[in-house]
């Protein structure tokens, strides 16, 4: 049996993936929607497992096609056609959050709205006549507090009960604009049923000045003159453009539904909480050194007070398992070239990386703890200033964020961005960023080097890597991308307790991403590395790894990074391995070093870096060419096989120069 396809929509910041997880639990998957790279999440609506599939369409503040995010949305509604619309819409700013209702009660799809935060309206003593509202909007309204899981069962019944309800028909229209909707109605009417789109939709896109609309609906010259002369003296009569008018009467229309159904009598305690902490975390010049100490002390939690007993932990876990698989498989008298694949190859190369998961796992804690509280929104807010210098704005601070994470959904999320210029700068700067894919690589590092020193070591990579993207703006701004960026307007969300079901959500994602990773491409690297440096270019089994496949190439390599202050084939040879994954770093010196513990390898990596070589190799590793999927994303956003290679060319240059001049410098003053 086929399931019903309901669709979960609303404003940024409304609370909508909260509801999302309330209303499917654990029973999510996530991919891409069909043929483009914004993130598609769904699930099944508890006890309706199989047969409500739950779609939570991306964030947006209306259908005008102007963003990926926007264009999604249009897109999976009108061909995909749900059931069902769940519309969620923040209840401490209903007059906002209501224009995008508006726009979706064109698509003659049935529809609920659910109006979350109502605990935070009625303890700052305003009010919603929720019985009025159902009455003008014609459709179920359920209030609810997604963050304290109240009204959520109302929802599913809500649900239940209009899942084969026909859709409403509520003429909003008005005025001069109500006579120019109904004219043009009459002229694309056929043309809009036999392609089965919504009439009313196709109306306002052509009132907007959609091309597309005109050419879907293949309306001939004389039609397009005749439309033209009837949104000409709506213009006259209203006094104002078209798109301005449309917009107009969408807002009368709201007015004058919250002037008879919601009752304000001041501000919530979250507006008014939020609007103090802003003095702060906003202020002209304490907002960035206020983020440095947050990232700081999260740093300091993260790979020292929290990060590193529990890392140490894990990695005697996995050393413990690793030891008693050799012994089974001595015990056994297993092949000792299988014996050397098992516990040098897959189980170090593995475990090596595995043993950083706390890491990963605490550091996206604090990180997702400040994106569901509404802090990171500031963040780009302060940021649009510093990066406007650059010729970039705030918004592209947001796909540099994700980069933190990963530079695959971050090189993907530029496509949000309006300006192809902005885009593309956008695109070769964020691998500068530093993503979680490294921090294996740093904790191995440090542990080794700077044990004492871990959120300075930390903080300063990461500084280095937006010191290197700002440098790096400031070039091509005045070279291929000379103009200004785009105008940045983002709506600051109140402060909120994270919930901790969202912050676990997005924990339990990265570290099932983290732990995938480990098993496969990892798993793939190791075996690899192993039969590299287990091999001569005779495939005679060599007991001497400087001997191997891997130290030739390793050796030929080594010469290049030897002004860096590494010339080791061992650490050339794991750079490279590091453009499959950069986890790859971890594993392939572990395979190569033959430890067998965290502390074996810190004892081996003494023995090929020096303090100075070994941070000028935390600064190459976190500039170079970031992983192949990246590389793939780049090239796929780009559009051009050209600029993707030129792309990874500037990005591996800066990240030589910039470790030469540290470590030429370093020596000078060492």
């Amino acid at each position: 049996m086929m399931s019903k396809k309901i669709a979960l929509i609303g404003n940024q910041n409304c609370g909508k993936t909260t509801l999302f997880n309330a209303l499917t639990g654990s029973s999510q998957h996530v991919g891409n929607f069909p043929g483009v790279t914004v993130e598609q999440k769904t699930g099944f609506i508890k006890k309706h497992k199989d047969e409500l599939e739950l779609i939570d369409l991306p964030g947006i503040y209306s259908l005008s096609p102007y963003t990926a995010e926007e264009i999604v949305s249009i897109r999976y509604l009108l061909e995909e056609k749900p059931c069902l619309i769940i519309n969620i819409i923040d209840a401490t700013n209903m007059e906002r959050n209501l224009y995008l209702t508006t726009q979706l009660l064109e698509l003659n799809i049935p529809m609920i709205l659910v109006l979350n935060m109502m605990d935070e309206v009625i303890t700052s003593g305003n009010s919603i006549d929720i019985d009025g509202l159902k009455e003008r909007l014609e459709m179920d309204i359920v209030p609810i507090s997604a963050s304290k899981n109240e009204g959520i069962e109302d929802v599913i019944t809500a649900i239940e009960n209009n899942l084969d309800k026909p859709s409403q028909h509520i003429d909003i229209c008005h005025g001069v604009v109500h006579k120019a909707i109904h004219s043009i109605s009459h002229i694309v009417e056929q043309s809009a049923q036999s392609l089965q789109l919504p009439l009313r939709y196709c109306v306002t896109k052509i009132i907007e000045g959609d091309d597309e609309m005109f050419d879907q609906l293949h309306i001939d010259q004389g039609d397009r003159h005749i439309i033209e002369h009837i949104l000409q003296k709506m213009e006259e009569e209203a006094g104002t453009d078209r798109e301005a008018a449309l917009v107009d009467m969408r807002y009368s229309f709201i007015e004058d539904v919250c002037k008879q159904t919601v009752f304000i009598e001041s501000e919530t305690k979250e507006q008014i909480r939020s609007e103090k902490i802003d003095r702060l975390l906003t202020h002209k010049y304490l907002g960035i050194p206020v983020f440095i100490l947050i990232m700081l002390l999260i740093f300091y939690l993260t790979f020292s007070l929290i990060g590193a007993p529990l890392q140490d932990l894990m990695d005697s876990i996995i050393g413990e398992f690793s030891n008693m698989i050799i012994r089974l498989l001595e015990q056994y008298d297993v092949a000792f070239w299988l014996r050397s694949l098992v516990g040098d190859g897959i189980l170090a190369g593995v475990g090596s990386v595995l043993s950083f998961l706390p890491v990963i796992v605490i550091l996206f804690f604090f990180l997702s703890m400040l994106e569901d509280s509404g802090y990171m929104a500031r963040v780009a807010f302060v940021m649009d200033k510093a990066l406007r210098k650059i010729g970039l704005s705030g918004r592209s601070f947001v796909p540099m964020l994700i980069g933190f994470g990963c530079s695959v959904p971050a090189i993907m999320a530029t496509r949000t961005l309006s300006s192809d210029r902005d885009r593309k700068m956008t695109i070769i700067l964020t691998p500068f960023m530093s993503c979680s894919a490294k921090l294996p690589i740093y904790g191995m590092i440090i542990a080794a080097f700077f044990p004492h020193k871990a959120a300075i070591v930390m903080i300063s990579i990461y500084c280095i890597g937006i010191l290197v993207a700002i440098i790096s703006a400031l070039l091509l701004k005045n070279t291929i991308f000379i103009g200004e960026p785009v105008p940045f307007v983002l709506e600051l969300p109140a402060y909120r307790i994270p919930t901790l079901k969202n912050v676990y959500l997005n924990v339990l994602d990265k570290a099932k991403d983290f732990i995938h990773k480990a098993f496969t491409i990892i798993f793939m690297a190791s075996i690899v590395i192993w039969f590299l440096q287990s091999f001569s270019f005779t495939f005679d089994f060599v007991t001497d790894s400087s001997q191997s496949i891997l130290a030739a190439i390793g050796s030929f390599v080594s010469p290049i990074f030897a002004p860096l202050g590494f010339n080791d084939w061992r650490a050339s040879t794991a750079l490279m391995t590091g453009i499959t994954a950069k986890e790859s770093v971890v594993s392939t010196l572990t395979v190569l070093t033959q430890s067998s513990s965290t502390a074996a390898l810190n004892q081996a990596l003494i023995g090929i870096f020096t303090p100075l070589s070994s941070f000028t190799f935390l600064v190459f590793t976190v500039l170079y060419m970031p992983c192949v999927a990246a590389f793939a994303a780049t090239k796929r956003e780009l559009r051009s096989w050209p600029q993707a290679i030129l792309t990874v060319i500037f990005q591996t240059g800066m990240a030589y120069l910039v470790a030469f001049v540290i470590y030429q410098l370093g020596q000078l003053l060492l």
